[in-house]
C-alpha cells in the first residue's frame, strides 16, 4: 500500500496521553503517530514512516517484522491483539510496552490502529517478585533441605571423620544461602529507583576503577582493559556489580592458575550504544545456567555457581535501560553489555 499524502491520525487521538500509532498492515511500517508515541519513543513521526520494525525493537528481544506484520493482520481482520513488546528508544534507552491493536478504517482503507503504553516499570516490579519466588522455592528450599539431612546424620553418626564431612557439606550449603542472599539484596538495590542515584561517567574511567579493585583480590590474575572508542554512560552502583560478576566468573571459573581477562570498551558497531564486552578463557558457560535466565522457563533452579551471577548482571544492566548477550566458544565465554550513550561534557 502506498500513499502519496500520509494517512493521518483522526485529530482526538492528537489529545490522549497514551500512545498511539496507526500501522499499515501490508508493511509494518508505521503510517502515523500522537505526540504521546513520539515523546514514548524518542522519534519523530516522519523519522518512525521511515523505519522498519527492526529498526527500533531490541536486539535481544526481537520482534521481527513478520512477527508485527501477522500481529497487524490479525487484527485488521477483526481479531484484536495485546502483546508486550521491548522498544529502543532513539537514544538508546530499552522500555517495556504494552500494545493493544484494532481496525480502524480510514477512506475505506483498513489500518491498525495501535494503543502503545510504557510498563517498564511494572514489568521491572513483575520480573524482579517472580525471580525471587524462583529463588525462594527452588534453591533455598532445596539447600535447606540438605542442610537439615545432614544434620539429622551428625546426631546417628558416631565416626568423627564421617561427621566432619557432614559439617563440611552443611557449612558449604549455608555459604551458598548466604550468597545467594547477598545477590538478591544487589538486585533489589539495583532495580528499585528511589535507591539509585546515576552519573555521567567516562566508561573507560568507570571500567578501570572497577579492575583495579578486583586485581588486588585476585593479584595472580592478569586482567585487561582495552578502549577503542571513548565513550560515556548515565550509571550507578548497578553497573560495577554486574561488572565485578562478569570479571569474578572469569577468573574463578578459569581452569588456570593465572586465569586471564580481557575487558573492551567501545562503540557498538551496529546501534551506536555504549559497548562493555569481557572476555575469558572458561569453558562455555553450560546451557543450564543460560536458560535459568529465561523467565519463560518454569522449574529452574538458579545455579549455585555462576547462576546467580548471571541474574544479577541481567538485572544490573537492565535496570540501567542496557541489555547483555553471551557469545560461547571452546576457547572461552564473552559477555556484553550495552547502555545509552551519552554526550561527553567537552560537547556540551
Amino acid at each position: 500500500m502506498a500513499y502519496q499524502v500520509p494517512t493521518r491520525l483522526p485529530k482526538q487521538f492528537e489529545q490522549l496521553r497514551v500512545g498511539i500509532a496507526l500501522f499499515d498492515p501490508e508493511s509494518g511500517t508505521i503510517v502515523d503517530a500522537n505526540e504521546s508515541l513520539e515523546s514514548m519513543f524518542g522519534y519523530s513521526t516522519e523519522a518512525l514512516r521511515k523505519m522498519s520494525v527492526e529498526a527500533y525493537s531490541a536486539n535481544t528481544y526481537a520482534f521481527s517484522r513478520d512477527d508485527v506484520v501477522q500481529q497487524i493482520q490479525l487484527a485488521v481482520d477483526g481479531q484484536p491483539q495485546r502483546f508486550k513488546w521491548r522498544i529502543k528508544r532513539q537514544d538508546g534507552r530499552l522500555i517495556w510496552t504494552q500494545i493493544d491493536l484494532s481496525r480502524l478504517s480510514i477512506d475505506g482503507e483498513p489500518f491498525a490502529l495501535a494503543e502503545i503504553r510504557d510498563i517498564t516499570e511494572y514489568t521491572n516490579t513483575s520480573r524482579r517478585v517472580s525471580l525471587l519466588s524462583r529463588i525462594m522455592r527452588h534453591n533455598l528450599r532445596n539447600d535447606l533441605t540438605v542442610i537439615a539431612g545432614r544434620a539429622q546424620q551428625i546426631q546417628s553418626e558416631v565416626d568423627t571423620d564421617r561427621i566432619s564431612k557432614h559439617t563440611e557439606k552443611i557449612e558449604e550449603k549455608t555459604n551458598d544461602i548466604d550468597r545467594i542472599t547477598d545477590s538478591v539484596r544487589e538486585i533489589e538495590r539495583a532495580t528499585t529507583p528511589a535507591q539509585t542515584k546515576r552519573v555521567r561517567r567516562n566508561t573507560f574511567a568507570a571500567v578501570t576503577e572497577t579492575v583495579e579493585k578486583l586485581s588486588d583480590k585476585y593479584p595472580t590474575a592478569k586482567l585487561t582493559v582495552e578502549k577503542q572508542t571513548e565513550m560515556w554512560f548515565s550509571i550507578d552502583s548497578a553497573f560495577n556489580q554486574a561488572l565485578r560478576h562478569a570479571i569474578e566468573n572469569g577468573i574463578v571459573h578459569s581452569n588456570s592458575t593465572a586465569p586471564s581477562v580481557t575487558i573492551t570498551v567501545g562503540e557498538s558497531p551496529n546501534t551506536g550504544r555504549v559497548e562493555v564486552s569481557i572476555s575469558d578463557s572458561c569453558p562455555p558457560i553450560p546451557d543450564i545456567e543460560l536458560n535459568a535466565l529465561d523467565e519463560s522457563i518454569e522449574n529452574t533452579d538458579v545455579s549455585h555457581g555462576t547462576g546467580v551471577g548471571l541474574f544479577v548482571m541481567k538485572w544490573c544492566v537492565e535496570s540501567l535501560g542496557g541489555e547483555l548477550t553471551f557469545d560461547r566458544t571452546n576457547s572461552g565465554n564473552t559477555v556484553s553489555f550495552y547502555f545509552p550513550p551519552e554526550a561527553s561534557p567537552s560537547d556540551q
